[in-house]
């Protein structure tokens, strides 16, 4: 299958918080006078004609920002976006991996991601990823599968994703029908997400909107930058601080669009980078630099202190509004416990939406 979006997920790429569908988008050069589910179906080869024409009834295309009818006929300068979900794949390894399951129906599985955990195959990775977790759960704990998925994209039932060393709230789809609907809902910005991070400095003002475009950075392959050029995508995140420290803030922070590395980038750009994250300019910090007993040298957080920490949208069969949190994990949680013990002032942020307690950051 064919994306003409370059921000679909590649194999060669395991890693990144892109959460960006996998879409055909592309303007006709000819005037074809073909039916729309038709020209679908030379598009997108692995998807059967019914498959298209359902895909169509769930509002998931449309032709010059209109949602489109199966009977459509197109013409030259038609606009046609379409998200989709991808082919079947010829076989998924199942690897028994423990999972803190959120949330599971036959329709969609809600998981707490832990740090180290990639979450779909790739070329490099083809076993210890979530993806074989999932199915192995679904072969011997609950039933049911993911979502279609084609080989060259490798991640069944994977609406969106995070980092490998992010930990928090991933939602997974069990069928196509699921898959597309969530998959709508993150096209269109209409999820709600919210992480938290601990980041080096002191971000002022208290609230802001980052708004830098993002693209691959020019010359190390695995990083991302603010780019002003034609490759640049528009990008858009939204932090609060809700706790100083001494040479730290706590904050949250609200996604409005999902480039890979968004918020790790946003923040090292304007001065400050994420704890923990050594690719942006953040630091691994020790025992010995937050004053805590012990061996001097032992590591309290050696990843991007990073969590998503609350996921929100309409479950795709019965639409009814779902929102999951997911606790901090130990070496997040230490972190905040062990720059509180120092000293801190808590910020009152207009539009904060997270309770600390209930992520097991409790003042004490």
């Amino acid at each position: 299958m064919t994306a003409a979006s370059d921000e679909a997920l590649p194999v060669g790429e395991p890693e990144g918080d892109d959460e960006t569908p996998l879409t055909l988008d592309f303007t006709l050069q000819h005037d074809l006078a073909k039916r729309l589910d038709r020209y679908l179906v030379d598009r997108a080869p692995t998807l059967s004609r019914t498959q298209i024409q359902r895909l169509i009834d769930e509002s998931a295309v449309s032709v010059n920002g209109r949602i489109a009818k199966a009977s459509t006929k197109l013409r030259k300068g038609d606009h046609v976006i379409a998200v989709l979900p991808p082919p079947p794949s010829e076989h998924i390894p199942p690897d028994e991996i423990p999972l803190e399951v959120l949330f599971e129906d036959e329709h969609l599985i809600v998981v707490n991601k832990q740090a180290g955990l990639i979450v779909h195959p790739a070329r490099s990775h083809k076993r210890g990823t979530l993806v074989n977790a999932l199915a192995w759960r679904f072969r011997h704990v609950s039933g049911g599968s993911l979502s279609g998925v084609g080989k060259e994209f490798a991640r069944p039932g994977v609406v969106h994703r995070l980092d490998k060393w992010t930990t928090g709230v991933m939602v997974a789809a069990k069928g196509d029908t699921a898959h597309w609907r969530l998959a709508r809902q993150f096209e269109k910005r209409t999820v709600s997400k919210r992480y938290l991070a601990v980041v080096h400095g002191r971000p002022e003002p208290d609230t802001d909107r980052v708004d830098l475009p993002l693209g691959k950075h020019p010359t190390i392959r695995e990083m991302y930058a603010v780019r002003w050029d034609e490759t640049g995508k528009p990008s858009q995140t939204i932090y609060r601080v809700r706790e100083r420290y001494e040479g730290f803030a706590l904050v949250e922070l609200e996604l409005l669009t999902g480039r890979t590395h968004q918020i790790r980038v946003h923040m090292s750009h304007l001065g400050w980078a994420l704890a923990g994250d050594d690719l942006y300019d953040g630091k691994h910090l020790r025992a010995a630099d937050l004053g805590l007993p012990g061996p001097a040298e032992r590591p309290v957080i050696e990843r991007q202190a990073l969590h998503a920490a609350r996921l929100a949208f309409e479950h795709p069969i019965d639409p009814r509004p779902m929102a999951f949190t997911a606790p901090v994990p130990e070496d997040l949680r230490e972190l905040v416990m062990a720059l509180r013990a120092r000293g801190f002032q808590a910020v009152d942020a207009p539009g904060s939406e997270l309770d600390l307690a209930a992520l097991g950051l409790t003042r004490g």
